[in-house]
């Protein structure tokens, strides 16, 4: 078995703690599903703890920065140089994803796995560039199969260092003009 694929081997979640938990989410001071996808969550979170009181302590907040080539056909209101001011912005504390990191005491790490522009003396940066920025996606390839894997791996590797130091929740975050365009891209593969 290669890395890539036991990194995407993930077991099924025990579901046999599913009735209860819905059961203990049906029965709280609410209409039932009033609270629509956060008692999806919450019933997840229960399953992945196998508790019925599941509670998140450490959470962290894993933002991946990077470029994409596809800016360069004119599909972004912003230019990439955009993303190293938002790289900056976020390591500062004064980005929308710190506020909202903030109100559930979660951790921000960011990532630079693919800015197109040295930003190796951020303090507080972590280095995990695979390239600088992709290539036109609308001209060639964005990634190498190579790159891709190796972009792959060194955020499971992310994941893997927050979940050694203590992490109980993680979520995770982009950043880098053009992202929404490559995300379109990548859903209409």
């Amino acid at each position: 078995m290669t890395e890539l694929t036991e990194l995407f081997s993930v077991p099924p979640l025990d579901q046999g703690l599913r009735e209860p938990l819905r059961q203990a989410l049906d029965g709280k001071a609410k209409p039932v599903g009033a609270l629509g996808r956060i008692e999806d969550l919450a019933l997840t979170l229960g399953l992945i703890q196998q508790t019925l009181r599941p509670t998140v302590t450490q959470p962290v907040l894993l933002v991946f920065a990077g470029d994409h080539g596809l800016t360069r056909s004119g599909v972004a209101a912003y230019p990439s140089g955009v993303t190293v001011a938002m790289v900056d912005t976020l390591l500062t504390g004064r980005a929308s994803a710190n506020a909202f990191a903030g109100v559930v005491g979660a951790e921000v790490q960011v990532i630079d796995a693919g800015v197109a522009a040295d930003l190796s003396d951020r303090a507080g940066l972590i280095q995990a560039k695979v390239a600088s920025g992709t290539k036109d996606a609308s001209v060639e390839p964005a990634m190498t199969r190579d790159q891709a894997e190796a972009a792959l791996l060194e955020g499971a590797a992310m994941a893997r260092a927050a979940i050694d130091d203590g992490a109980d929740v993680i979520a995770l975050g982009e950043m880098g003009i053009g992202n929404s365009a490559w995300g379109c891209d990548t859903l209409a593969l």
